[in-house]
C-alpha cells in the first residue's frame, strides 16, 4: 500500500521563492502527497501574493514568527492529525526534482529502523555543486558541528529537507520551539531520535538546490546571534562538559570574526551567548 507524505513548507517573508519551490514541488512523481504551506507571521504580503498565485493551495497562518521549529511544528501537527504517514519538510528557499520525494520514500520503507531521510543537497546557482549530503555531524567535545559533502555517518539530517516517519514524531516528539528559536532544532531532533533507537540516512537520488539563509542573508549578525544563542543551549542539553564544548564554540565563532574585522558580529555572538 501506497503511503501518504504530507509536504510543509514554512514560508517567512519570502513569497517568491516559495513559490518557486511549490511549483517544483507540483511536479512531483510520487502519487500520493498533500502540500500544506506555513506562513509564520510574514508582513510582505505573502499570504495575498501566494494565496493569488495559487488559490486552490492550502495556507496555514500562525499569526506571529514561531520560529523555524514553531512554524513547522504547527504544520507537522496538523498533518499528523490527518493521518499521514510521512511528513517531508523542505526548505521555501529550495526547488526540487522532479523525483526528489520518491527517492525519500523508497530509501525510508526499505528500512523500518530508519526514522528521518534526508535528500542531496545543491548549490542553487551551481547546479552540480554539492552544498550538504544529507545532514551532518557534532563533536560534542569541541563544540562543532559540521555538514557533510560527501557520504558518511550522520548525526542529523537537516531541516531544509527531511523526510520524518510519523512513528518517530509520535514516539521523540516535534521541534523543540521552546528551546531553539532558529538553528540547531534539527540537530537537536537527529540526537533525540538516535538516542531513541532510530537510524538516518540519505537518499542520493533525492536532489534538492537549495538558497542559504536567503531570508536574514549569508553574513547576518542576526544569523550569528541565534546560532550562537541555540548552539549554547544545545551543548548544554547534549555535550559531556557542557562548559568546554560552550567556550570553544564561542572562541571559534568569535576569532574568525575578528579575523575578517567584522566586530559587529562579534558583539552579535556575544549578545548570542548572554541570551542563552
Amino acid at each position: 500500500m501506497m503511503k501518504r507524505v504530507d509536504v510543509v513548507v514554512l514560508n517567512w517573508n519570502g513569497w517568491q521563492d516559495t513559490l518557486a519551490c511549490l511549483v517544483s514541488l507540483q511536479r512531483q512523481d510520487y502519487p500520493y502527497f498533500n502540500l500544506l504551506v506555513v506562513d509564520n507571521g510574514s508582513t510582505d504580503g505573502s499570504v495575498e501574493e501566494i494565496k493569488q498565485a495559487m488559490p486552490a493551495l492550502e495556507l496555514l497562518q500562525t499569526g506571529a514568527n514561531l520560529g523555524f521549529g514553531g512554524g513547522c511544528n504547527a504544520g507537522i501537527k496538523l498533518t499528523l492529525a490527518r493521518g499521514a504517514d510521512y511528513v517531508w519538510l523542505i526548505n521555501s528557499d529550495a526547488t526540487v526534482d522532479p523525483g526528489a520525494l520518491s527517492a525519500l520514500v523508497r530509501v525510508a520503507e526499505k528500512n523500518p529502523a530508519l526514522g528521518a531521510v534526508g535528500s542531496v543537497l545543491y548549490e542553487a546557482d551551481q547546479h552540480d555543486r554539492i552544498q550538504l549530503w544529507g545532514g551532518g555531524t557534532v563533536n560534542l567535545w569541541l563544540g562543532r558541528s559540521q555538514h557533510r559533502t560527501s557520504p558518511g555517518p550522520l548525526d542529523f539530517i537537516s531541516g531544509a529537507s527531511v523526510l520524518l516517519r510519523r512513528e518517530v514524531l509520535e514516539e521523540v516528539g516535534l521541534f523543540d520551539q521552546a528551546t531553539f528559536f532558529m538553528y540547531w532544532e534539527d540537530t537537536d531532533l537527529g540526537f533525540r531520535l538516535r538516542r531513541a533507537g532510530w537510524q538516518l540516512a540519505v537518499a542520493d537520488d533525492s536532489r534538492v538546490w537549495h538558497k542559504q539563509s536567503a531570508s536574514l542573508g549569508k553574513r547576518s549578525p542576526v544569523l550569528d546571534a541565534y546560532f550562537t544563542r541555540s548552539g549554547v543551549r544545545f551543548l548544554r542539553r547534549h555535550a559531556p562538559v557542557p562548559s568546554i564544548a560552550i567556550a570553544l564554540l564561542l572562541g571559534r565563532m568569535m576569532a574568525k570574526r575578528m579575523l575578517i574585522g567584522s566586530f559587529g558580529r562579534v558583539r552579535a555572538v556575544f549578545k548570542g551567548f548572554l541570551s542563552a
